[in-house]
């Protein structure tokens, strides 16, 4: 009888053994991401998400767009794990991370350049010196230049028609920053969404529309919208891989970034995540209509992340 009791035991242990071993295999690779941020960055992050869930699909990763400012919000206050930014995180916003006692890693990406859009129906201002980009968007514009011929002279005596990202965007403080001089610093006068494809619609059904918003969003929609050249100062420069890359479209070529939180370094599918986006980012680039970074670049990269990991766990 004892035998017997003795057999009966060891099977259970045994079987509760194998049972758990299954319980923990079927815990592998599940979990949730969380991600928000950059309208500019989401095309990229959306393709390496598709990627990742075809190799973990028991991860659950979303993806907000509220704008760089508006996902720097929620990380710092620590809603979500990822910020995807088109510029580099603000002092002020640093500061609501620590306050929080958020540390985090900043990682690029990518390259992308900001395309001065037109409608296909515009053949007069089909180039602008940084000097006339200036004088449509600075804040003393508003209510004042109003018409394409105060631009220019030869320009028509029509209204311009202004699309531009909202406050909230990478994009807008970016592209602020770089033709006004101060980040934020715009007129209020015009269209705003963090939908690119709002602005992209309003360019492309206005004869005197202009815009701005990533390369990515004009290739996308190509068929519907022109590409005007930009002069830094060394003649007419059209954005592209080339000139990007190596700086010629200047002064709107600019990194990507992704911003990962110390405190998701607990949840090992967040790891992965990051080192995937990673190993695919360079191929994604391409296929989403941003610009590469070399072989040499990624690698920097992903050893920046993993002395972040060590560090943190």
């Amino acid at each position: 009888m004892k035998k017997v009791l003795l057999i009966a035991i060891l099977s259970f242990a045994v079987i509760s053994c194998g049972n758990n071993k299954g319980q923990d295999k079927d815990n592998e690779g599940s979990g949730t991401i969380s991600i928000d941020g950059s309208s500019t960055v989401y095309p990229i992050t959306e393709a390496v998400a598709e990627e990742f869930r075809a190799e973990q699909p028991r991860v659950d990763v979303t993806i907000g767009v509220s704008g760089t400012g508006g996902g720097f919000k929620k990380f710092g206050r620590g809603e979500i794990n990822i910020s995807d930014a088109s510029r580099p995180i603000k002092e002020a916003e640093a500061a609501i991370a620590r306050e929080n006692n958020i540390t985090y890693v900043e990682l690029e990406v990518a390259y992308d350049g900001l395309a001065v859009v037109i409608n296909p129906e515009n053949d007069w201002a089909t180039s602008f010196t940084v000097e006339e980009l200036k004088k449509i968007w600075e804040p003393a514009a508003q209510g004042k230049i109003m018409k394409w011929n105060q631009i220019n002279p030869a320009w028509p005596d029509e209204e311009i028609h202004l699309f531009g990202p909202g406050v909230a965007s990478g994009t807008f403080d970016y592209f602020t920053e770089a033709i006004v001089g101060e980040s934020g610093s715009s007129r209020g006068d015009f269209t705003a969404s963090e939908d690119d494809n709002v602005l992209v619609q309003g360019v492309s059904g206005d004869k005197y529309g202009l815009g701005f918003f990533g390369i990515a969003y004009y290739e996308a929609n190509a068929d519907k919208l022109a590409l005007a050249s930009v002069d830094g100062g060394n003649g007419p420069v059209r954005p592209s891989t080339e000139t990007v890359k190596n700086g010629t479209y200047a002064p709107l070529s600019r990194p990507l970034y992704i911003y990962v939180n110390s405190s998701s370094l607990k949840d090992k599918q967040v790891i992965d995540f990051v080192r995937f986006y990673l190993d695919e980012a360079g191929a994604l680039a391409k296929d989403v209509g941003y610009i590469a970074m070399t072989e040499e670049e990624y690698a920097a990269q992903k050893e920046k992340f993993n002395k972040f990991v060590k560090e943190n766990q």
